[in-house]
């Protein structure tokens, strides 16, 4: 089951109280402060798993609370550290305020660790606070609180090519031919019910990530269908390869409307790069295919490629173009 979105409760620990103890020690009539300082509670931390493609765990744990210090002993002795409770998530999770939606950690790169609350600190024993004028203070301090929130994690898959289409537009046959990604394939809508992610192999030793998002309708940006539930999911991809069934009497207008969903989830889709496909052309005639390689759309001068993934027809030239496209963008 994949999951993208869940909400959980974090609390760092309180550190301990420091305590209030004196020497009773024989031949020492008089001892002095031998209250130790309370430990620190323990700290949320986050770190990121590559092993770990969603948040299901969070489905079932939603509180995750640290250890609080432990108090100051006799004899100067500190108390111990309150342990941290370690969260482990996927690469590309961003953690929210519940409240506000802030974001607040943006956990994009493997193996990060981010100490994201730290534990309150642990409180002075009274040995702490003698002095000359006062040998016998017979206070400490209290050790200070901890933190807590509640937090949203959103989980946005990091991928170099998404895959944008309407149900049916090829996106998993594609999905399923140029990696090893066996989606769930059938010629009826929305069969993908969750992203997949494939591994594209190109050459001996290089080798491209595909997301397979499932399939955006009209007014996915509003929240019909299933689209708006994976749209978080485009933003995070460099390229994005539309793909239209080219059995459609529309395609231009099937692309427009795909385009203004993009664009009325986010303004920041208009700076994407991204390519174009027609798809399933070998249901079509000779004629009719003649026809639809002459449309042209407004706004776009890049190629535009026409793919049977069935029948292996365009897919190798796909390959080629979205390797070099990807390699001449920055930072990739």
């Amino acid at each position: 089951m994949f999951i993208d979105l869940a909400e959980i409760y974090v609390a760092s620990g309180k550190g301990g109280d420091g305590a209030v103890t004196f020497r009773r020690e024989k031949y020492v009539p008089k001892g002095g402060p031998s209250g130790g300082d309370g430990g620190n509670g323990g700290s949320v931390i986050f770190v990121t798993d590559v092993n770990l493609n969603t948040l299901l765990d969070f489905k079932y744990n939603k509180k995750f609370v640290a250890e609080n210090g432990a108090k100051g002993q006799s004899a100067l002795k500190t108390g111990r550290n309150g342990k941290d409770v370690v969260i482990k998530v996927p690469v590309g999770t961003v953690v929210k305020d519940a409240e506000t939606e802030e974001i607040l950690l943006d956990l994009n790169e493997p193996n990060m660790e981010v100490v994201f609350l730290k534990g309150g600190r642990g409180g002075h024993g009274n040995a702490y606070f003698a002095t000359p004028t006062n040998q016998t203070p017979r206070w400490a301090e209290e050790g200070k609180p901890g933190k807590e929130m509640k937090l949203i994690l959103e989980l946005k898959l990091i991928a170099d090519v998404g895959l944008v289409g309407f149900p049916n537009a090829g996106k998993s046959t594609l999905i399923s031919v140029i990696s090893a990604a066996k989606p769930k394939i059938a010629d009826y809508p929305f069969t993908t019910l969750e992203p997949n992610l494939g591994i594209v192999k190109y050459d001996d030793f290089k080798s491209f990530v595909v997301a397979d998002i499932p399939g955006i309708i009209e007014g996915a940006s509003q929240g019909k269908g299933l689209g708006l539930q994976f749209l978080r999911h485009i933003e995070r991809t460099k390229l994005l390869l539309f793909m239209i069934d080219a059995t459609n009497e529309n395609l231009v207008e099937q692309f427009q409307i795909l385009r203004k969903e993009l664009l009325t989830y986010s303004e920041e889709m208009s700076k994407k790069p991204f390519v174009l496909a027609f798809t399933k052309i070998d249901a079509l005639t000779e004629d009719v295919l003649n026809d639809i390689k002459k449309i042209k759309i407004d706004g776009y001068d890049g190629p535009i490629f026409y793919l049977s993934s069935v029948a292996g027809i365009g897919v190798k030239d796909l390959i080629d173009y979205l390797w070099e496209r990807l390699n001449s963008l920055e930072n990739y």
